[in-house]
C-alpha cells in the first residue's frame, strides 16, 4: 500500500515538473502573439482594465475611442494611430480634433451619458478637425478653439435629440449632429466675416499635386480613406487604414473597397486625386459590410451597393460633409427585407464585424430548437 502511494506521488511530481518544463519551452511567437491579440477587436480586456484606474486614464481612453469611432472602430490603439496620421498630416487640425472630442465627451459625462465606447466623442471630433480645415485663417488661428469648444459641447445636445426620433426605427444619428453643427458653422460666418471665415472650397481641388496619373489614381484610395479626416495626404490614409486593420480587417478591406467605388464616378480628374468623391463612400461600405449587418456575402453585395449610391449622392453637390453617407446608409438600414441573409443587429449588440458574427453564431445556438425550424429566420454565418 505504502508502494502505491509512492508511485502515485512520484507520478504526480513527475507530471507537474513536465508541464512546467512544456509551459517554459512554448514557443515565444506564440505568447506574443496571444498579447498582441488583445490590443485587437474592441480591446475588451484592456477596457476592463481602464474602468478600474482613475478618471484621467479613462478619459484619455474614451477620447481615443471616440477618434476612432469615426470609422466605426472601438479601439483606442486605433484611435493612437489615427491621431498620429492626424498629426503627420496638420497638427494644428489634429489638435483641434482631440479638442472638440475631449469637449464633446466631458460634457456627455456631464449630462450623464455613456461614453466608454467613445460614441460622444466622434461627432466633435470632426467638428475640430473639419472647423480648422475650413478656417481661412490658416493654421494656429486660436481664437478658433471659441467656436471649437461651444459647438463640441452641443454635440451631446444633438446626438441626445436625435437619438429620440431614431432610436423608433433602432437606427444610428451617424454623424448627423456634425453635419449640422458645421453647415451651421459655415453658413453663418462664411468668406467675409471678420474673425471666421471660411475657405473657398475649390481651393483645396488646387493643392492636388501633380504627378504620374496611374500614381495619382493608385494614391487617390488611402487618400478617399483620409478624406473621412479632412486630410488629404495619402501616408495619413495609410496610417488609418493601418489602424482599421488592428481593429478588424474586415472594416480595413471595406474601408478600400468603398475608397474605390466612390473614385469610379468621379470624372474629373482634380475630383479623383482629391478623395472627396470616396470618403462618404468609406462610411457607408463599412457601415453595411458587416457592422450594422451581419457579414455574409449578400450583405457584402449589399454594402459594395450601397456605396455605389452614396458616390451618386455625393456628386449632388461638393462640398457636402457626411450628409450623402448619413442618407445612404440610413436608407439601406431601413431597408425591408425577408431574406434571412440580411439580417440588421440591434444597435445594443452592434460591434465589429468578426464579433457581430460570432454573436449571431451564439444567438442561432440558443434559438434553434431540433423540434423548431427557427435556423430559416437566421443569416447562414
Amino acid at each position: 500500500m505504502n508502494a502505491q502511494i509512492f508511485v502515485i506521488k512520484h507520478w504526480f511530481s513527475l507530471t507537474a515538473k513536465v508541464e512546467t518544463i512544456n509551459s517554459a519551452s512554448e514557443p515565444f511567437c506564440s505568447g506574443v502573439l496571444r498579447a498582441l491579440w488583445g490590443f485587437t477587436g474592441d480591446m475588451r480586456p484592456w477596457g476592463e482594465w481602464v474602468k478600474r484606474q482613475i478618471l484621467a486614464i479613462q478619459l484619455i481612453d474614451y477620447i481615443l475611442r471616440g477618434v476612432a469611432q469615426v470609422m466605426f472602430v472601438n479601439n483606442s490603439l486605433s484611435g493612437l494611430l489615427i491621431v498620429g496620421g492626424l498629426f503627420l498630416q496638420n497638427p494644428w487640425c489634429a489638435l483641434n480634433g482631440l479638442l472638440g472630442t475631449a469637449i464633446s465627451t466631458v460634457s456627455a459625462i456631464a449630462l450623464r451619458d455613456a461614453v466608454s465606447a467613445g460614441l460622444h466623442g466622434y461627432n466633435g471630433s470632426l467638428v475640430g478637425i473639419l472647423m480648422a480645415v475650413f478656417s481661412a485663417k490658416g493654421d494656429w488661428y486660436l481664437w478658433l478653439f471659441i467656436p471649437n469648444v461651444l459647438l463640441s459641447m452641443l454635440c451631446p445636445v444633438v446626438s441626445s435629440a436625435l437619438s429620440a426620433i431614431t432610436s423608433k426605427w433602432d437606427v444610428p444619428i451617424f454623424t448627423l449632429p456634425f453635419n449640422i453643427l458645421i453647415c451651421l458653422h459655415s453658413s453663418t460666418m462664411g468668406a467675409a466675416h471678420p474673425f471666421f471665415p471660411q475657405v473657398c472650397f475649390m481651393k483645396l481641388l488646387e493643392s492636388v499635386p501633380a504627378t504620374a496619373f496611374h500614381v495619382q489614381v493608385f494614391l487617390s484610395v488611402p487618400v478617399g480613406v483620409g478624406q473621412v479626416f479632412g486630410c488629404d495626404n495619402p501616408w495619413t490614409g495609410g496610417v488609418i487604414l493601418l489602424a482599421l486593420l488592428l481593429c478588424s480587417p474586415t472594416i480595413c478591406f471595406h474601408a478600400i473597397l468603398g475608397s474605390i467605388a466612390g473614385l469610379a464616378l468621379a470624372a474629373p480628374p482634380a475630383d479623383v486625386y482629391s478623395g472627396l468623391w470616396g470618403y462618404n463612400s468609406v462610411l457607408s461600405c463599412i457601415a453595411i459590410g458587416g457592422v450594422f449587418y451581419a457579414l455574409t456575402w449578400q450583405t457584402h453585395i449589399l454594402a459594395l451597393t450601397c456605396a455605389f449610391f452614396c458616390a451618386y449622392v455625393s456628386s449632388l453637390s461638393l462640398p457636402a460633409c457626411t450628409w450623402p453617407f448619413c442618407l445612404s446608409t440610413l436608407i439601406f438600414l431601413l431597408l425591408s427585407s425577408e431574406n434571412p441573409a440580411l439580417c440588421r443587429l440591434p444597435l445594443a449588440a452592434v460591434s465589429y464585424p468578426e464579433e457581430n458574427r460570432r454573436y449571431l453564431r451564439q444567438l442561432k445556438k440558443r434559438m434553434v430548437s431540433p423540434h423548431m425550424g427557427l435556423s430559416r429566420f437566421l443569416p447562414a454565418v
